[in-house]
């Protein structure tokens, strides 16, 4: 399928990937080093413990998902001439083990270094954090649509928004069978899950930010709560 690509554009591509390697290992190194010099020192509370051990498992975790996904893309598959590409469902997996590992580095850094607020458990209070703890979940399977709008290359299918084509809803919504399918394999339909969820994170988002200005909030939650719709707005 490639038979005209040089050598040089070769050597591009594998570049990408093996440097995309070698950053992976240099943070699988950032984690373990410390941790274990950390640890050897006493510096570590028993909590703190379980976590870096439970952060150290991710990470190699991490790395031997992304050997497992790269692999997909090496088998030929019988009787299909398609485009190698990897498997949509192991790019997700990767993808969406990274977010958990970044996220829960972030968790862990910002506890040591901030101590948190003592705010009295109001019940505003208490419908801001699960409004947040729902918001984050829907930008979480945000991000995962799009490993499957990359993996799928569905971005290429429909290039026009907010229509999809001449269309609000396309004809080929729902082509596969089962209908199940269609969320994970269907181009167009993973295209149009991604488009909504998007819309539906930038939305929960703003919400988030204007039941926030109701609460009388520390002025670092605020700053958070305005970054993040800052960032929502220009992803």
């Amino acid at each position: 399928l490639n038979h005209d690509m040089t050598l040089t554009e070769f050597k591009f591509i594998w570049y990408m990937e093996y440097s995309h390697r070698m950053w992976g290992r240099a943070v699988g190194l950032a984690y373990i080093l410390p941790a274990a010099y950390f640890w050897r020192k006493g510096w570590l509370s028993r909590p703190m413990k379980g976590r870096m051990l439970a952060l150290c498992g991710l990470v190699c975790f991490q790395g031997l998902l992304g050997w497992y996904m790269v692999k997909s893309g090496l088998e030929e598959k019988p009787d299909s001439y398609d485009i190698p590409r990897v498997s949509q469902y192991r790019l997700a997996a990767h993808l969406g083990s990274a977010l958990v590992l970044y996220s829960a580095s972030l968790w862990m850094g910002l506890s040591v270094l901030l101590p948190r607020h003592q705010l009295p458990e109001t019940r505003q209070l208490l419908r801001l954090r699960q409004f947040a703890h729902v918001t984050t979940a829907l930008i979480f399977l945000t991000a995962l649509s799009g490993a499957f709008v990359a993996g799928l290359d569905a971005g290429l299918v429909y290039n026009s928004f907010p229509k999809m084509g001449e269309r609000w809803i396309p004809d080929d919504l729902l082509a596969f069978s089962p209908t199940l399918k269609n969320f994970f394999e269907n181009p167009t339909t993973v295209q149009f899950d991604h488009r909504i969820l998007g819309i539906a994170s930038v939305t929960a988002v703003t919400a988030l930010y204007f039941f926030s200005r109701k609460i009388p909030l520390p002025r670092r939650t605020r700053m958070a709560v305005t970054s993040l719709l800052a960032v929502a707005c220009v992803q």
